[in-house]
């Protein structure tokens, strides 16, 4: 009898002491995947400009016409760094500039598509009043959903007094892809640009013959993604602008080198030689 009384006057400290966590999560407007495979995209399609044509010179980029672009501020930031990393003078002034840099994008947005194997979900009506209709859940054997993002563009330059044509990059196109898929129920098993090889679970899981070692890099200069250094300084200003060739051989000195991921001790630039 005492030990149940002790018991229930333990009870108030007790139900004084019990709590409860919650925790707010929210979504963004638009998704990370989304973001993610835009930006993946934007990055491949400035990574194949090669602007060391106008290594050394005054250069300002025109972009009035990226206006209503996804993600117009991150292309622009990516163009002038790919710029700056060919050597380019960046000109925040068109006055001062020697050569005007024109871009424009076809294309930077995104679209999916998806396929099932199986019973889609779907509702059965009521046929008879007074009993609700039923919805019948998914059933899939087997589930895919792809998505991707695909970035066009295109920049060319001219000098600003004339109007001189000087050169042009071209269309340039890049596609990122994600892949989920479902096998009976399980997954998603997530392939594509933003992921190595096959992850499940947030885990990499390796798929013989599927899951390969990637390539070497396939851009003029280096990628935007990629961190770099600069051993010296671009051309004077006075001298006379290379070919095309001429370039690559100037490219050949060392004017961008790859670095390792880690940055350097210092934030400042290495000093020009």
């Amino acid at each position: 009898m005492r030990k149940r009384k002790s018991a229930i006057s333990w009870l108030p400290l007790a139900l004084l002491l019990a709590g409860c966590g919650t925790m707010r999560t929210s979504d963004t407007t638009r998704t990370a995947t989304e973001q993610l495979l835009l930006s993946h995209s934007i990055d491949d399609s400035v990574s194949q400009l090669d602007f060391r044509m106008l290594s050394g010179r005054r250069v300002f980029l025109e972009t009035q016409y990226l206006d209503g672009v996804t993600d117009k501020g991150y292309l622009i930031s990516s163009l002038r760094q790919q710029m700056l990393a060919c050597g380019c003078l960046m000109q925040e002034d068109r006055k001062t500039a020697s050569y005007i840099v024109e871009a424009r994008a076809g294309s930077v947005g995104t679209d999916r598509n998806d396929m099932l194997i199986g019973v889609p979900q779907m509702s059965i009506p009521s046929v008879m009043p007074g009993i609700p209709g039923a919805m019948i859940p998914e059933v899939a054997l087997a589930k895919k959903t792809n998505r991707r993002a695909v970035t066009k563009m295109a920049v060319f330059a001219y000098r600003r007094d004339g109007g001189e044509a000087v050169w042009q990059s071209g269309i340039v196109e890049a596609t990122s892809r994600e892949r989920n898929s479902w096998l009976c129920g399980a997954g998603p098993f997530k392939r594509g640009s933003l992921h190595r090889g096959t992850e499940f679970d947030d885990q990499r899981v390796v798929v013989p013959l599927l899951d390969r070692r990637p390539g070497e890099s396939r851009y003029p200069v280096v990628s935007v993604g990629q961190p770099v250094k600069w051993k010296r300084g671009p051309l004077p200003e006075d001298e006379p602008i290379q070919t095309a060739k001429g370039s690559d051989d100037s490219a050949k000195d060392g004017k961008v080198i790859q670095t390792s991921n880690t940055p350097p001790a210092s934030a400042d630039a290495e000093k020009t030689e």
